[in-house]
């Protein structure tokens, strides 16, 4: 299904209908890491209602066991065709492990991940020892131990982002090795063989 024409589906909630979350996303402006907006006029601020139904689970627990910390949404739903755009962008580099590749399809085109970080009761955001969308083994979370005894990250950092996993695992999301930031909601196989994909 086009984009442009899920807004009404019942599959699918708007970001909007999500209370207690803030919202950024990263690829509707030049602040990423290929610096210009992706999204154009595509409004991407949707997610699968399973997923969206998780993110308010987020919410409850963050305001139960860190009141002080409120999440900021940074990519929910990525049309496929903007995936591809992405994957040409970093074609033939190493970047690509940061990527799924669109012949398999991302699990944000089913509007089933999501990119997230926290922030306090300012707005400001929680420093987890990278920024968003930072493509190098800092953001890996399987390094974080050795760049810990590296003096590379802190315990600071690592205390971050372990309540934006704590959170995010509480309401049925899963991480990756490779970004501290990704979340998907549902097993990938699954989601890839049974739900829509938005073109």
């Amino acid at each position: 299904m086009l984009c442009e024409l899920m807004a009404g589906h019942p599959d699918f909630r708007s970001l909007a209908t999500i209370a207690g979350i803030s919202v950024d996303l990263r690829y509707a402006s030049a602040n990423n890491f290929v610096g210009r907006d992706l999204y154009g006029q595509l409004d991407c601020k949707w997610l699968h209602r399973e997923a969206a139904a998780g993110l308010e689970a987020v919410v409850v627990h963050l305001q139960r066991q860190d009141p002080g910390c409120r999440l900021l949404l940074l990519d929910a739903l990525r049309p496929h065709r903007v995936q591809e755009m992405l994957w040409q962008c970093l074609d033939g580099t190493p970047l690509q492990q940061y990527l799924a590749d669109p012949a398999k399809g991302s699990v944000h085109s089913f509007g089933m991940a999501v990119d997230v970080t926290l922030v306090d009761q300012a707005g400001v955001e929680l420093d987890m020892g990278t920024g968003f969308d930072d493509l190098s083994d800092l953001s890996h979370p399987k390094f974080e131990q050795r760049h810990l005894a590296q003096g590379l990250l802190s315990q600071s950092h690592i205390r971050n982002r372990q309540i934006l996993r704590e959170a995010m695992f509480s309401a049925g999301f899963s991480g990756i090795s490779t970004e501290w930031w990704h979340f998907d909601f549902g097993d990938r196989a699954l989601v890839r063989r049974d739900y829509l994909r938005i073109e």
